[in-house]
């Protein structure tokens, strides 16, 4: 295909991107051909001897066992005695799942879990081969699920490095940390093209073009796996890989979280795939099929792409694995019934909650003759040749394995200096107005800002937690802040570093730094309408920046976030605007940049939007006019000026998960009260009133009050919205509230009873939460929800409501199970 050069000036900065050109008007079709790919093979070396091991175990093993290998739960909903039972061939972990249910379990109940399920899956049985079981995580900033493990920067801080080699020590060191707790399989790396920045998982990929992943991709799963010939490939300190999520889950419409990518083949193919092809040239041995669809059609149904390409085309002989019950999204099929998934060329059901359902039905079709043999064979065949490789039948209990319990090497020094010098080369500098930074650590330093202290906002999603949340300051043992970063340095030099999270100040320091940002989040919560800042800390930081500038203090602004977001009142206020992104654990690389210990040396590997309504921004699209063009950044010593920035936000953004805040509906929704069947905005208040009140801010919440004249409901009503990928997992319907009196009689939420936890928060007399899961909305038409949110009782309440939204539970949690 035809590439066009897109040429872009910001500043004192010109670069120039290869991009493939814009996709066709016209609508494609939804099945590729595998003649238009490039011809790919497999870069390992056929080994006979082994797949004659793997003829004789085949022919050994039961129809149970076999359909066991292709299917694997989530440790929340499986023992090592169903492991044992239904020959399962692997088990994961979700990010809300952790041994004994506990997201601070420490290292070594991990590795005992390990042990568990590796002796279940090879329990003696006369009549059935030993086949180990292996165990699948989401170690995708360093071993993230661990209290301890060393937190690499998010890849989209890794991609502004452009260090591959780097990148390759920091796959090693994960590797060897995954290996202390027994855990032989990573779903890393991600290796998405990002085309649209309101994506909650953007800070998972490493651009807007393939360019970037493309050269990250071999050097990475090399330091995970390994290189291929040596003889610790997938052994020894090092695991088994995961390429995910094919195909195009970054170019979904309008940065829908499991969306739709309509675009033509060749689009498909030149924007997404190329980093796939390097890392099958690597040597993946594992490849995880997207949620999301290709002009409609489900990827994990795709035959013509999973078999025809993957496998046929690009010769792939290691296995697919399917994403969070994602064969249950395919045309036709459930969450417990899809033999549609592997007959198009899925190997591994990733079936959480529902494996022993997929199990049951997979072994009936494969009876039936509705799931060939031969297929299921292949699929198996896949399986073990990667457990071979590994060195899984002869490496023993988890715990006997090189690595294993060696809990000093998780944050250990030399895999800390690793993400520290990551952490710094990370940084983008956008402004330095008079050549601010780098500053003079012997200087009188002022810290301010609601992310300065805090490892968990710097760390993001998927740490610890699914979405990095309900974590504290204990859980992060040997981890640096980046406010104590910045006090290490300065006082290392001689200097004095104050830490005010509001800017208050006795002295007039010399500088102020001001650390502020996103909060944590992962996959859909993340998901916004549009590309601006919604600052969600209860300070001011806009306010404090300002009133530091207007006190004649230079300001240098820290933002944490996992993409590019408009900001421009933030870029106003600060003299030097460093983009951080999402750090990790190793907050002193930020001070090593700011104070000139290292240089400033990231770009963009996204385009900075110029207007909040700015997306889909990429290099190359006609009309390109982003504020920072992609490959754009500032270096150590270089002045950055920026003119004054329009201010003016577009209307209709926000994040799309947030129903209710600042004492608003969102989203176009209304809060309408009253008896059922007349709801209104203005109603007569003979059963029901609602007037503002203050939580944080004036008027920030409402006040609703039943009086116990009658039923009555207060709703959000608004266009009909789809929470189907919501339900699927443990996302829940949140409302933060403080309950001034009741509940009299029964209520519900949504049709759930929530009368116990009112009672419980109305005795507390405090503000709390109330939490209930959408799966627990059976009898709604989760695709076409007009009320998400509907509190109904026929008695007295009074409750005062400050945010309604979409995440995942904390506290208050509802269950209907």
């Amino acid at each position: 295909m035809m590439a066009i050069l897109a040429v872009a000036t910001v500043g004192t900065a010109t670069v120039g991107v290869a991009q493939v050109a814009p996709p066709t008007p016209s609508t494609p079709a939804n099945t590729a051909h595998p003649d238009r790919w490039p011809a790919l093979r497999s870069p390992v070396r056929p080994d006979p001897a082994m797949e004659r091991k793997i003829d004789q175990l085949i022919a050994r093993m039961s129809v149970e066992q076999k359909v066991g290998q292709v299917v694997q739960g989530d440790i929340a909903s499986i023992t090592p005695d169903d492991v044992r039972r239904y020959h399962l061939g692997s088990v994961f972990n979700g990010g809300n799942s952790d041994p004994g249910g506990r997201y601070n379990a420490p290292a070594k109940d991990w590795l005992a879990l390990a042990d568990a399920f590796w002796d279940a899956s090879t329990s003696d049985d006369p009549k059935l081969p030993r086949i180990p079981a292996i165990w699948g995580i989401d170690a995708v900033h360093g071993h993230s699920n661990i209290v301890g493990a060393t937190l690499f920067p998010h890849n989209v801080g890794l991609a502004a490095m452009r260090d591959p080699e780097l990148m390759r020590r920091i796959g090693a060191a994960t590797a060897v940390e995954m290996r202390v707790t027994g855990i032989d399989w990573t779903f890393a790396p991600t290796i998405a093209v990002v085309r649209d920045d309101r994506w909650g998982r953007t800070y998972e990929g490493f651009g807007e073009t393939p360019a970037i992943a493309a050269s990250y991709a071999g050097p990475l799963i090399e330091g995970l796996q390994g290189r291929i010939g040596d003889r610790d490939w997938l052994k020894g300190p090092h695991v088994i890989a995961t390429a995910k999520h094919f195909l195009g889950d970054g170019g979904t419409r309008n940065g829908r979280d499991q969306g739709d990518a309509q675009i033509g083949e060749d689009q498909l193919r030149d924007l997404f795939a190329p980093p796939y092809e390097a890392a099958i040239n690597a040597g993946v041995q594992s490849i995880m099929v997207s949620f999301s669809s290709w002009n409609g059609r489900k990827m994990t149904g795709n035959d013509s792409l999973l078999t025809g390409v993957v496998k046929r085309r690009w010769g792939f002989d290691g296995f697919l694995v399917g994403d969070w019950n994602a064969h249950g999204q395919v045309e036709g099929c459930s969450t417990t019934d899809c033999p549609q998934a592997i007959n198009a060329g899925l190997d591994i059901y990733m079936a959480p909650d529902s494996w022993k359902g997929i199990w049951q039905s997979t072994l009936r079709e494969v009876q039936s003759g509705a799931i060939p043999m031969a297929r299921l064979d292949d699929a198996v065949r896949r399986v073990l040749r990667v457990k071979f490789r590994a060195g899984i039948f002869e490496a023993g209990r988890p715990s006997s394995r090189p690595f294993a319990g060696r809990y000093d090497m998780l944050g250990s020094p030399e895999h800390r200096a690793i993400a520290r010098q990551a952490v710094a080369e990370s940084l983008v500098l956008l402004k330095n107005a008079g050549g601010l930074l780098p500053l003079k650590p012997g200087a009188r330093i002022l810290v301010a800002g609601d992310g300065a202290d805090d490892v968990a906002k710097q760390s993001g999603g998927w740490t610890l937690s699914w979405q990095g949340t309900g974590t504290k300051p204990a859980d992060f043992p040997g981890a640096t802040t980046i406010w104590q970063g910045i006090d290490a340095a300065v006082r290392a030099a001689g200097g004095t570093a104050t830490h005010a999270a509001d800017g208050a100040f006795s002295a007039r320091p010399d500088a102020a730094i001001v650390v502020f940002g996103e909060n944590p989040y992962a996959e859909f919560q993340g998901d916004r309408s549009d590309v601006a800042f919604d600052d969600p800390a209860t300070t001011d930081n806009l306010a404090t920046m300002k009133r530091l500038r207007a006190a004649g203090v230079p300001v240098v602004a820290v933002f944490l976030s996992g993409r590019p977001l408009w900001v421009n009142p933030y870029l106003n206020a600060a003299d030097a605007f460093v983009a951080a992104w999402l750090p990790g654990s190793e907050g002193a690389g930020v001070a090593d940049a700011l104070f000139g210990a290292r240089p400033f040396r990231g770009t963009l590997p996204y385009s900075w939007p110029k207007r909040s309504d700015q997306s889909p921004l990429n290099v190359g699209d006609a009309g390109y006019d982003p504020l920072f063009a992609y490959g754009f950044g500032l270096k150590t010593g270089q002045p950055g000026e920026l003119p004054r920035l329009d201010e003016r936000r577009a209307d209709g953004g926000g994040d799309r998960n947030t129903l209710f805040a600042r004492g608003k509906a969102t989203g176009g929704r209304r809060l309408l009260i009253g008896a059922p069947g007349q709801l209104a905005a203005n109603p007569s208040p003979e059963r029901i009133s609602q007037r503002p009140a203050d939580r944080r801010a004036q008027e920030d919440s409402v006040r609703l009050a039943w009086t116990g004249a009658g039923e009555a409901t207060a709703a959000l009503v608004g266009a009909p919205v789809d929470l189907t990928r919501e339900a699927n997992g443990d996302v829940a319907l949140i409302i933060e509230l403080r309950v001034d009196a009741g509940p009299a009689a029964p209520v519900t939420l949504d049709g759930v009873a929530v009368t116990p936890r009112l009672a419980a928060l109305a005795n507390a007399k405090t503000w709390g939460e109330i939490a209930v899961p959408l799966r627990c909305l059976a009898k709604t038409d989760l695709g076409k929800v007009t009320a998400p949110f509907a509190l109904t009782t026929a008695g007295t309440l009074d409750v005062t409501i400050s945010a309604i939204r979409f995440g995942s539970p904390g506290e208050g949690l509802v269950d209907c199970r």
